[in-house]
């Protein structure tokens, strides 16, 4: 039923044409369907196949499909639609008209003029034929009319010119290939012919290739795409059969061996890619058969000794075909090792990089994979001798007669170490005692990589082991007996899994010696030896993390002693807390990590001989120490820097996973009882005091500070018992607005309960409580916590019940107004939140309006929903403040994108109606909003709401295109490109006042401009909306891309716009311009200052450019007057100028005498030079007098004034423009464009200039 249905649909789909080739398919289909109609026969698959074949006959002979296009035309329709139908008809008929199908297809199969379309549906109908066919017909020879003439006919195909046709007849021979007929045979019956073909092509043009080589100067280039395609025809072959038929496997290895020889990178490429085919074909059971056999020709086939060209490749073959047996018989070819081993490592010798690095990594692959888990966990008698065996030829390798390759070596040693793992003590101690002589020898150039392979050893078989065969020698050195400090840093990387005792036995005494020698220097001036104890004491508590992460001796090592010793030297030694409580968090968390593995059988191996059981055990252990271990940790955290608290908070957290509860309910009891104190000692505490705690650097934060990250830190641990007091204790800080910080750390404590189960569970059971503590702590949230109390109340609104939906409009208000915040993570948050709520209202309820503040206690219940939650929201925009209305457009527009798809038609129309209304708007704040919500709207709301409100919103937004203030232009100009997008520039320029047409010409004429552009440059991703090849996401979230996204970003259904200079210059100057850099004007004599009102004015766009005047006629004035005093004179008379002195940029006067040149006037610019010229004398530092002698300039070149000119014009002089205009007309800097906004970018540190930045927040 679902193969009629189908054949049904392409159909319809044929009848419906598209395009022009088409068109004659659709009308042989309709004779077709008229002619059965006319024979009253019903639409079946067999009834069409019947009528195709009477046309078949026909439009493919032989007489026809060469002369005319129309019987082409006519035989690529009838064989098309034969391929459609062809799989719906039953398969005896199929069978039966065999014969006579093939025989009307020979034509256009053999005809070299036939082209690819009618080639492909040919192939088609032949592969559906040939699948069809049962084990009786494949007998027949290939010399009469039968299923192996057909195959011969697809694989001639294959080796095809044209990529379509060789593509489709590839696909066929692997569909036919793959569906044998059912017999006791595992091969198709056609597969030993395909592979004779093939391997018969392959050689010939193998021959022929290496014919052309051989002949000077020709070129034999175009031979290789007949042998890939050959290749490709192996490939395929060997993919679909399961391998490489047994009895053709010799010829095709030596075949492929003889092609890897050339030069041509590709075609070893291919050579790989066939053996990876076959080897990969032969991984499952059915072909496993054949790989002894192949294995046997390709290692009979091995190159001489010195083969550049043919080793590598036969060796890369080898290993991949080992590989295969490992997978297959590992215990077979693990025994095989040691002779694979010696054989490989022979190439090791030879003077060729390249055959010494295949030979290595072939190698590696040994070690890797042929080493049986069972070998390692279980050995045999057996197994222990072929390790034996094949640490001896490893041990050989080492020899001087393998000098040159002793890098190779060192990474085959490396490998081994790692597949041994422990096993390989004691069969490679003769190799670390020889690499570790090595690396102390001074003159030896490969310690990098001895290094490496003594951390393999370090990691595999201990570090205990390892000192044994290289002792470290650090305070007692003797003749004979070097020192190896070198060792610790390979030690400290390094070291795992191993016996913790050894670090107590060996490092702790050794640590305890070299610190005395530190002690015995005194308060004496430290000399180099100390600082070298010093540093050796630091490398040696280094190596305890190590010892730490999953050490096999836990329960027996870590006793009340070691402990005590860790607490000391926590207290006393600061520089080695961080080792010490790394080393801490690893005991706990590694043992976890074994426990948490799920597996029903264990796996010593992954697991590093540790059991579950094991796990358990030490995780028991640590936990009694646990208590003490936490005091330790609360009072070191007490003493250290804020900024130097993240490590031991981490491992605080380990131990609190662990902890018993009781001990856990005693510790926050304890650390409770201590902040209240701390709380009761702080309210009487003076505003003086605490701004003098405030004020010094380097201090410790405040006790209740301390105590409070602790008790977060506790919280997710904490039995349901203890949330009373938990909730207790936040209702008792909340309302205390005196310590901002405080209260930020509260609110983080709701957001930190909800990773917990039982804080999920309390937070459910206890949410009115909080919902009332949220909203009695309303008036005495302070600024700096803003952020925090956002996801507090986030976090209530997650698991706020359907019956407390009133908590939502009660918070809404202070939820909207954040939308405004300066804070970019608080205005995200409340984003976020408003969705939150959005979502939550969405999911239904009732809404108890008595109990919303400020509401009649006989205000009836409503019902939640989407529509409500926007009516709620709405209620803003009758704020009695421009801030507050804003704030309600900015919230309104980040819900309306959210929920777009899921509002009614009539809600978004009123919305829109109404944000229309605030575009008449006196208020700047409020209409920047509503620029927002328009650009959101236009870009993301359907076409049938917009498109009507087109004539009210345009002639709106044209009034605000002449505001130069606040980039008002640059955003109506954006908003006019979008609509422009997705409505017609002619729509757009029909509902815009004639005034204001120049704008959307401007528009016009940068589209044009830039489509222009990339016609001209060639680009692919065009202005008609193509994808770009790879889009660049910039922003994190797509309402970010609504509304922030200018013009110039194309989507990938829209053009991208261009824009005028204006825009160009935004681009370059904002914030999210792409590639843009904004510079700081600085004066010479002192640094900008962020903080001034005035800063605004320095911040230029492009790099600023400094020049000196011309020394003629091109200086510049300088507004300010001076008197012949050298005063500064402001306002006066303009019959007092005759007095003003006016000077240009470099002190100046341009139009005055000569200085010294007899004149009063002259003789007045002398003494100006004097005082204020470039060399003139200055005081620097300390009072001393400076004396410039700095080579003028102008003495050397003289600039073109109009050249310059134009530079300042294109740089930030331009900028600058609009804010001296703004002055010059007497406009405070507060209403200067964009001044607010650089003004909070001072105080943050941070440069946000982006016009839609402005518009949401």
């Amino acid at each position: 039923m679902d193969e009629a249905v189908s054949l049904v649909e392409r159909l319809e789909k044929i009848k419906s044409p598209k395009l022009q080739n088409q068109r004659e398919t659709a009308i042989v289909l309709s004779a077709i369907e008229d002619t059965l109609k006319v024979q009253h026969h019903d639409y079946t698959p067999t009834a069409y196949f019947a009528a195709l074949l009477a046309l078949l006959g026909q439009a493919t002979s032989t007489s026809t499909l060469s002369k005319g296009l129309v019987n082409k035309d006519l035989a690529t329709s009838v064989v098309y639609l034969l391929d459609i139908v062809t799989p719906h008809v039953p398969t005896p008929i199929l069978r039966s008209k065999f014969s006579q199908i093939l025989t009307s297809l020979a034509p256009a199969l053999t005809n070299g003029d036939v082209e690819a379309p009618l080639l492909r549906s040919s192939m088609g109908c032949l592969e559906t034929l040939l699948v069809a066919q049962d084990s009786g017909a494949w007998t027949l020879p290939q010399t009469q009319v039968g299923p192996r003439r057909a195959v011969a006919g697809l694989l001639a195909l294959a080796i095809d010119h044209r990529p379509k046709v060789r593509k489709r007849a590839l696909e066929a021979l692997v569909k036919v290939l793959r569906s044998p007929p059912p017999s006791p045979s595992m091969d198709h019956p056609a597969a030993d012919m395909c592979a004779e073909t093939a391997l018969h092509n392959l050689s010939e043009l193998a021959q022929s290739a290496g014919k052309k080589q051989k002949s000077k100067g020709h070129n034999n280039e175009e031979h290789h795409p007949s042998l890939i395609h050959a290749m490709q025809l192996v490939k395929t072959i060997a993919t679909a059969s399961g391998g490489w038929p047994s009895k053709k496997i010799d010829s095709l290895c030596e075949c492929l061996l003889s092609i890897s020889k050339s030069s041509n990178d590709y075609l070893t490429m291919a050579v790989f890619e066939v053996f990876e085919i076959i080897f990969a074909g032969m991984a499952d059971e059915m072909a496993s058969s054949k790989l002894p056999r192949l294995l046997e020709v390709i290692s009979d086939l091995r190159p001489s000794q010195n083969d550049s060209q043919l080793l590598p490749p036969w060796i890369a073959i080898i290993s991949r075909g080992y590989d295969v047996s490992a997978q297959l018989h590992p215990e077979e070819t693990f025994h095989k090792l040691p002779e694979l081993f010696e054989s490989i490592s022979g190439f090791l010798t030879s003077m060729s990089h390249n055959i010494r690095i295949s030979a290595s990594e072939c190698l590696i692959s040994f070690t890797a994979n042929c080493i049986p888990l069972s070998a390692i966990l279980e050995p045999s008698v057996f197994d222990e001798k072929v390790l034996e065996k094949l640490a001896r030829a490893t041990t050989t390798l080492l020899s001087v007669k393998y000098q040159a390759a002793w890098m190779e070596v060192f990474d085959v040693v490396s490998a081994l170490f790692e597949a041994l793992k422990w096993k390989a003590s004691p069969l490679l101690n003769d190799v670390v005692r020889t690499i570790g002589e090595l690396r102390a020898n001074d003159s030896f150039n490969g310690k990098k990589e001895a290094d490496a392979v003594l951390g393999k050893a370090i990691e595999a078989i201990g570090p205990e082991t390892v000192l044994e065969i290289l002792p470290l020698n650090l305070l007692k050195q003797k003749s004979g007996h070097p020192g190896r400090a070198w060792l610790l840093p390979i030690l400290r990387e390094h070291v795992v899994n191993t016996n913790l005792s050894h670090f107590r036995a060996e490092f702790v005494p050794l640590s305890e010696s070299v610190f005395q020698k530190v002690i015995d220097n005194g308060s004496s001036e430290k000399t180099l030896e100390t600082k070298i104890f010093e540093t050796l004491v630091q490398q040696i508590w280094a190596l305890l993390p190590g010892y730490c992460n999953l050490p096999l001796d836990l329960t027996a090592s870590f006793d009340q002693s070691f402990a005590e010793m860790l607490a000391n030297v926590l207290y006393k030694q600061t520089d080695l807390r961080v080792d010490i409580c790394k080393a801490l968090q690893l005991l706990v968390e590694t043992n976890k990590e074994i426990i948490t593995i799920e597996s029903a059988e264990e796996d010593l191996i992954l697991q590093r001989r540790i059991t579950k059981v094991e796990a358990r055990r030490n995780i028991e252990h640590l936990a009694t120490f646990a208590g003490n271990l936490l005091s330790v940790l609360f009072n070191v955290y007490s003493q250290t820097l804020p900024q130097y608290r993240g490590y031991i908070l981490q491992c605080i957290n380990a131990f609190l996973s662990i902890t018993p509860e009781t001990e856990l309910i005693e510790t926050f009891v304890r650390v409770t009882a201590m902040l209240e104190s701390a709380l009761a000692e702080a309210t009487t505490q003076t505003q003086a005091d605490k701004q003098r705690h405030k004020d010094s650097a380097d201090k410790m934060p405040p006790t209740t500070h301390t105590l409070m990250d602790l008790i977060i830190t506790l919280s997710i641990y904490l039995p349901r018992s203890s949330f009373p007091t938990l909730f207790t204790l936040a209702g008792v800080i909340l309302p205390q607005s005196s310590d901002p910080q405080l209260q930020k750390k509260v609110y983080k404590l709701l957001p930190r309960l909800a990773s917990s189960t039982a804080g999920i569970a309390a937070l459910q059971d206890r949410n009115a409580e909080l919902q009332e503590l949220i909203l009695t702590s309303t008036s005495s949230a302070s600024a700096p916590c803003r952020r925090d109390r956002l996801a507090a109340i986030a976090t209530v609104v997650v698991y706020l019940p359907s019956t407390s939906l009133h908590f939502i409009p009660s918070i809404l208000s202070e939820v909207v107004i954040s939308a405004k915040e300066v804070n970019e993570r608080a205005r995200t948050a409340a984003f976020d939140l408003l969705v939150l709520m959005g979502k939550k209202m969405a999911e239904g309820g009732t809404i108890a309006q008595s109990q919303i503040p400020h509401m009649p206690a006989e205000a009836p219940n409503a019902e939640a929903s989407l529509e409500e939650f926007f009516t709620m929201v709405s209620a803003g925009l009758a704020g009695s403040t421009p801030h507050m209305i804003s704030a309600s457009i900015t919230a309104l527009t980040r819900i309306l994108y959210e929920f777009r798809s899921r509002l009614p038609d009539h809600v978004i129309e009123d919305l829109v109606s109404t944000m229309a209304i605030f575009l008449d708007s006196n208020n700047r704040e409020i209409v920047r909003s509503v620029l927002g919500f328009v650009k959101v709207a236009v870009v993301s709301l359907p076409e049938n709401i917009i498109r009507p409100r087109l004539e009210a919103l345009i002639p709106n937004l044209m009034g605000w295109s002449h505001e130069h203030k606040a980039r008002f232009r640059a955003k109506v100009k954006h908003i006019l490109e979008r609509m422009i997008r997705r409505f017609s520039y002619e729509t757009v320029d029909k509902w815009c006042p004639e005034a204001d047409k120049k704008l959307i010409q401007n528009i016009r004429k940068s589209r044009e401009r830039s489509k222009r552009k990339k016609e001209a440059t060639g680009d692919e991703g065009g202005v008609d909306g193509q994808k770009s090849s790879k889009r660049k996401g910039r922003f994190e979230s797509e309402f970010d891309e609504a509304v922030y996204g200018s013009a110039s970003e194309s989507d990938s259904s829209e053009e991208p716009m261009g824009r005028d200079d204006s825009d160009e210059e935004f681009s370059r100057g904002g914030k999210h311009g792409k590639g843009g850099k904004t510079y700081i004007v600085e004066d010479e004599d002192e640094p900008l200052d962020l903080l001034d009102r005035k800063a605004l004015g320095n911040i230029s766009s492009t790099k600023p450019v400094k020049f000196k005047s011309t020394p003629t006629n091109g200086r510049t004035k300088m507004s300010a007057k001076m008197d012949l005093d050298g005063k500064l004179v402001f306002g006066g008379d303009k019959d007092d100028d005759h007095m003003m002195l006016n000077f240009d940029n470099d002190g100046n006067n341009p139009h005055a005498q000569d200085p010294g040149d007899g004149t009063l006037e002259g003789g007045i610019n002398a003494y100006v030079d004097a005082i204020r010229g470039r060399d003139a004398v200055q005081r620097g530092r300390g009072g001393r007098l400076k004396f410039s002698n700095r080579k003028n300039k102008e003495d050397e070149m003289e600039l073109d004034e109009e050249t310059v000119m134009k530079e300042a014009e294109a740089g930030h002089l331009q900028e600058l423009a609009g804010v001296v205009d703004t002055i010059r007309n007497g406009t405070s800097l507060e209403e200067v464009s964009g001044m607010e906004e650089y003004q909070r970018v001072g105080r943050k540190g941070e440069e946000e200039a982006d016009d839609e930045d402005e518009a949401l927040h």
